[in-house]
């Protein structure tokens, strides 16, 4: 198992799933790729950018997230683990499923959290839809 991939969301559960890439990663000795999947521009689902501050205010979310990500990806490589972060804006389940082709990944360790009905009929879940339509075995962690 030389690629496993972590996504991340940024709903607070980080920690429990940076533990699980490190155990697993320090087992394989394995190379761990974070990926957070912003939302796309809305240029790119067809609405108007709106004023500047709103582009501006954007472009600051997208530089948190990425330093997020660089340091989690430090935080890894200080356990010698091999760690690549990656922020890329698309549909979430479409752009992880192109990366693990993309990376050769080998193991997605994903976590998963219990939404009541609505949630899910409004919003449906990532990690279900993974499961769904990838090839690659997932590991599946529990966040509640």
């Amino acid at each position: 198992m030389k690629n496993i991939l972590l996504p991340i969301d940024f709903n607070g559960n980080e920690t429990l799933l940076l533990d699980k890439a490190t155990e697993i990663g320090k087992t394989f000795n394995s190379k761990v790729w974070l990926i957070h999947v912003a939302s796309p521009d809305p240029d790119f689902v067809g609405y108007d950018a709106g004023p500047q501050f709103i582009r501006d205010n954007r472009a600051s979310e997208l530089r948190e997230e990425h330093q997020k990500l660089q340091d989690f990806a430090k935080k890894l490589t200080t356990e010698n683990i091999e760690c690549e972060a990656l922020l890329i804006q698309g549909s979430t389940v479409e752009t992880i499923l192109k990366k693990t082709e993309k990376l050769n990944i080998d193991l997605i360790i994903i976590g998963h959290e219990a939404y009541g009905f609505f949630h899910k009929a409004l919003f449906g879940s990532v990690s279900e839809s993974l499961v769904k339509k990838s090839n690659i075995p997932i590991l599946v962690v529990p966040l509640d």
